[in-house]
């Protein structure tokens, strides 16, 4: 048991140090396979994150007015993850945007370059954000925190499962990712999905439900248009998944609490 724990808790570092800047032991332990079985870890990684972007967003409101004050916890949530996943979906938008073919749309994404499309996409994305924030961290019916545990562990958890059924079409040998995208058990799938869905323990049947349908009927139309759009997925689309999932979820948040 002892064993096991421990290999689960480096896991959980690798996955650390995979999908945030925040450090992790040197001495994690580290190879292609454990890499991939890290997964599993990444809504658990989200909900990290999502404490301490909280506490960073509790300690600005108090000396703040709301709207600096979620500018900064913004701030503070880019620099922990090296806008890993924005710019994930800025390459995304610049691939599928600008590109006619399924090759072209992936050599678009591979170029560091950042296009119009791209820019568009993440000027909206974040200001959405932005906006969205300020009005649910403004409202008295339902906790910051909630709202940040459930936006960065559920919508993590949408896009890593899209490992487990589809096809991974990046092929170039230095892709970040690879490692991670190759397989996901069964078991991976469902851990993954039952760490997401913990937050919504703290919010009634009701609301919990439809954001954790909403979630399965965008899960599985994303997967139709990537599908149809690239033929599989990269490490690109499951960062424009996550950030597409997480203000979705910001947006339900706010349509049930007018």
């Amino acid at each position: 048991m002892v064993k096991f724990l421990k290999y689960q808790w480096e896991l959980f570092w690798l996955a650390l140090g995979f999908f945030s800047r925040i450090p992790i032991p040197q001495s994690t332990p580290y190879s292609e396979e454990r890499m991939n079985r890290s997964g599993r870890y990444f809504p658990l990684v989200g909900l990290a994150l999502g404490a301490i972007v909280y506490a960073g967003y509790w300690a600005f409101s108090y000396v703040l007015p709301i709207e600096v004050a979620v500018l900064l916890t913004m701030i503070l949530s880019v620099l922990l993850t090296g806008a890993f996943h924005e710019d994930g979906l800025a390459d995304m938008a610049d691939g599928i945007g600008g590109g006619m073919t399924v090759e072209r749309r992936l050599e678009i994404m591979k170029d560091s370059r950042l296009g119009t499309y791209g820019t568009i996409t993440l000027i909206l994305a974040l200001f959405l954000k932005w906006q969205l924030l300020v009005t649910l961290f403004g409202s008295s019916l339902i906790s910051p925190v909630l709202v940040l545990l459930i936006g960065y562990g559920l919508s993590r958890a949408v896009a890593v499962t899209l490992i487990y059924d589809m096809k991974y079409v990046t092929d170039s040998a230095g892709s970040k990712s690879k490692p991670l995208a190759q397989r996901q058990t069964l078991a991976e799938f469902w851990c993954a999905i039952a760490i997401g869905v913990t937050p919504l323990i703290g919010i009634p049947p009701v609301p919990a439900s439809i954001m954790l349908v909403s979630m399965m009927i965008l899960r599985v139309l994303f997967q139709i248009w990537l599908d149809k759009r690239l033929g599989g997925f990269t490490g690109d689309c499951l960062g424009a998944v996550q950030q597409v999932s997480e203000l979705t979820l910001y947006i339900i948040m706010l349509m049930m609490i007018q």
